[in-house]
């Protein structure tokens, strides 16, 4: 058993814990203010408003006891009630995840938390926990609203909206759950383990636009005319049979030697109509393995992916029929609407040494192209060579994500506390890395190919 199992066991068996920090800061609260009011009067004639003074200090201070045991006593009974449930009825956290549209895109991400038959305590909270992936910890989520039986006024279970903050964009896996009985001030926290299971994912968010114009290179429809004429393919894979009139000279006589038939080769036809835009984006990363499972290269895969969304969402709103040409292979379920699929691919994407650029991206096809600062640029250099003006290539600078002002981050992790997060934690130290002066040379590069090519591309 590694130090890792041990840790996460450690964690597990703590959420049983029923004790807090507020209850040591309570019992001590508590402590304190019996000393000051139950302390012997003073020899000395008190002032002649003292007895006043700690009648009613003693007055608020049994107060709150009870008040504060009245809602222990209510959780303690809320739990009990619960588990009874659970025993005899098998009643069990349900959750179920959502995204927000916002002005008809979808980038947030919500748990929605369902339990039936509970009694929420008396000034009480029932909140509620959820493992996912390698046994990490979500934020503790409330169920505060409740479900009324049809027709009636009695409570069916009650039900809780949560917004999910997640560190990395990708597919997350259930691995179980907790509910808490919690009282008015967190003394105790009585936990319930919950078997909770399934899979849901983290959607892309939009970052900053950069609308071009792009046009379609492939035609597969008449449906929409265009300014450019686009080549179009011939039938059979540029091949006919022979027919009166046609030039003998286009004859194909390999395929007349083998079968005996007469086949012609069809010529490049230029229509003045286009259907399809491709749109293609890479997550082939030219760097060590080792490095992809760091914290610097996690945060840039979010960023890359909350661009390549970027793109795809501006191009969804255009005319032509978009067609986005994952890298990796993925079990998509197949009802899902275009958009939904595409944000399922995005999130699902990593980087990866499989699949290089010269064997993914189809130059005679392809209008649109993502890079980023990870591809390797022998291999740009080469597509390039077979891009147009027609094509677009996207750039992606993933040394951005890490950008910050140095002087106000490093005053204020020494005046305030440090940073929660990873990302905040990982620009302080992003100046020393020396990952940052790789990536930067190569990003140099990179823009100075695409300068040099010609072909139509922007920054993100």
């Amino acid at each position: 058993m590694n130090w890792k199992e041990i840790r996460w066991r450690i964690r597990y068996a703590l959420q049983y814990f029923p004790f807090t920090f507020n209850t040591l800061l309570c019992i001590v609260a508590a402590f304190a203010a019996y000393k000051l009011l139950y302390q012997p009067a003073p020899k000395e004639d008190p002032a002649p408003f003292r007895p006043f003074i700690i009648l009613m200090g003693k007055m608020a201070f049994w107060f709150v006891v009870v008040l504060v045991g009245v809602s222990i006593l209510s959780t303690i009974a809320s739990w009990l009630h619960y588990m009874w449930l659970k025993r005899h009825k098998n009643y069990k956290l349900q959750v179920n995840f959502s995204t927000e549209s916002k002005n008809g895109r979808k980038n947030k991400l919500y748990l929605n938390a369902l339990l039936q038959g509970v009694q929420r305590p008396v000034l009480g909270f029932v909140k509620g926990r959820l493992f996912y992936d390698d046994h990490q910890l979500t934020d503790k989520f409330s169920l505060l609203s409740n479900k009324r039986k049809e027709h009636t006024i009695w409570r069916a279970a009650i039900t809780g909206r949560s917004r999910m903050n997640l560190p990395d964009i990708k597919e997350y896996q259930l691995k179980g759950g907790f509910i808490f009985f919690e009282d008015m001030l967190h003394i105790f926290s009585l936990a319930v383990a919950q078997p909770v299971s399934g899979h849901f994912y983290q959607p892309p968010v939009l970052a900053k636009d950069d609308d071009r114009d792009v046009f379609p290179k492939k035609t597969e429809t008449l449906d929409v005319r265009i300014d450019q004429l686009r080549r179009v393919e011939g039938e059979y894979l540029n091949y006919k049979d022979f027919e009166s009139g046609d030039d003998v000279r286009r004859i194909v006589w390999k395929v007349y030697a083998k079968n005996r038939e007469l086949v012609v080769r069809v010529p490049e036809m230029f229509e003045p109509y286009a259907s399809h835009l491709y749109f293609y984006a890479s997550f082939h990363a030219s760097v060590k393995s080792q490095w992809l499972s760091e914290g610097y290269f996690r945060e840039m895969l979010n960023y890359y992916k909350n661009c390549v969304w970027t793109v795809y969402d501006t191009l969804a709103q255009k005319e032509w029929e978009l067609k986005y040409v994952p890298d990796q292979s993925f079990n998509v379920p197949e009802h899902l609407e275009r958009d939904e699929r595409a944000a399922r691919i995005i999130s699902n994407s990593s980087w990866h040494a499989d699949r290089a650029l010269n064997e993914y991206f189809n130059a005679k096809k392809g209008t649109v192209l993502v890079v980023s600062s990870l591809t390797d640029p022998d291999e740009l250099a080469n597509v390039l060579e077979q891009c147009d003006q027609g094509t677009v290539v996207y750039f992606v600078k993933l040394s951005k994500v890490f950008r910050h002002f140095v002087a106000w981050n490093w005053l204020k992790r020494l005046i305030f506390l440090p940073p929660q997060d990873r990302l905040n934690r990982l620009r302080g130290r992003w100046v020393f890395s020396p990952i940052r002066l790789q990536v930067q040379k190569r990003e140099k590069i990179i823009e100075e190919l695409l300068r040099r090519s010609g072909v139509n591309y922007g920054d993100l």
